[in-house]
């Protein structure tokens, strides 16, 4: 499915996802991914849908959304994988241009170094970094990036992106439990240079593909705080809490939970409200489970239900 939610949104508010990768196609496979581990792991381009099917699944999924008087502030790529491996980006968003709501996408950076990627991303209003590390070592323990990627590389292109962007440019920096050395004073200093409108500091709140991932220490969570404060003023974030429940429903249930949990596990909290939203109750759910279309996941005391991809699998 294409389109999805709308999703409660930290950052972006009634977020409408654009899921234009297939799972799970990336040049990363961060060690925290809530999607699970990466399944094909690619640098180059490619097509991976029509970029007609993909305006037709948006604007199909806006119209239903606008129906029911509900309101959306960004259509935002956040796919499967990494959204600028799909080479038909550029047009999508020429497409998407017609159905006049801001446009955002979320991307992990790695292809920034490259002209024609910095050209598709320069057509958004909102554009999230990935900064989960400036050296070497901790980028390659984290981030687990396609062998052939350049860390030099891909943090020249974030700074030659900023100079041509006219929107609004955030970071992310994903802290897990290692040890950073002085390595968050490292980013400190590279996002003075980048200078984004917001550094969102974030934590794993999801399951994440390895097992052995958790938040950083609240001492770390603290210092880059203070550290990213003293350089940007109050352009520093949490983005550590929970981001409620408020998923918008098309009135099919199954479509609407299938959807949101391809990309965005989905607590039982908030999937218990989706069905009530729906008249629907958790035998909805239990039939789902059977059928293996979904699974549940346990994280941190916490219950989650996401679809059930090969990424996922065991």
């Amino acid at each position: 499915m294409i389109a999805f939610g709308p999703v409660p949104s930290r950052r972006l508010g009634r977020s409408l996802g654009v899921n234009n990768i297939p799972d799970k196609v990336c040049s990363y496979a961060c060690v925290y991914c809530q999607i699970g581990r990466t399944l094909t792991m690619k640098v180059e381009r490619e097509p991976f849908y029509e970029p007609e099917f993909v305006f037709e699944e948006v604007s199909r999924k806006v119209d239903e959304v606008r129906e029911r008087g509900e309101r959306i502030d960004y259509i935002t790529f956040v796919p499967d994988g990494e959204p600028t491996l799909d080479i038909n980006l550029g047009l999508e968003v020429e497409l998407l241009r017609d159905l006049e709501v801001p446009l955002a996408i979320l991307t992990n950076s790695s292809l920034i170094w490259r002209k024609d990627v910095r050209e598709d991303l320069l057509a958004f209003d909102y554009v999230s970094l990935k900064v989960d590390a400036v050296s070497e070592a901790l980028w390659r323990r984290i981030d687990r990036p396609h062998k052939s990627l350049s860390l030099e590389r891909i943090l020249d292109g974030m700074l030659a992106f900023r100079d041509d962007f006219e929107g609004t440019i955030v970071t992310e920096t994903m802290l897990v439990n290692i040890e950073y050395g002085d390595e968050l004073e490292r980013i400190a200093d590279f996002l003075v240079d980048l200078k984004p409108e917001k550094a969102y500091i974030a934590v794993p709140t999801r399951p994440p593909a390895e097992k052995w991932v958790g938040p950083a220490s609240e001492e770390a969570i603290n210092l880059a705080y203070q550290l990213f404060s003293e350089r940007l003023g109050g352009r520093v974030e949490y983005l550590i809490g929970y981001e409620g429940n408020a998923f918008a429903s098309t009135g099919n249930v199954v479509e609407d939970i299938l959807s949101i949990t391809a990309v965005h596990p989905m607590r039982e909290e908030a999937l218990r409200e989706l069905l009530w939203k729906n008249n629907a109750d958790w035998s909805v759910v239990e039939g789902l489970l059977q059928e293996g279309k979904l699974i549940r996941l346990n994280y941190r005391g916490g219950t989650f239900y996401m679809r059930a991809l090969k990424s996922r699998k065991p």
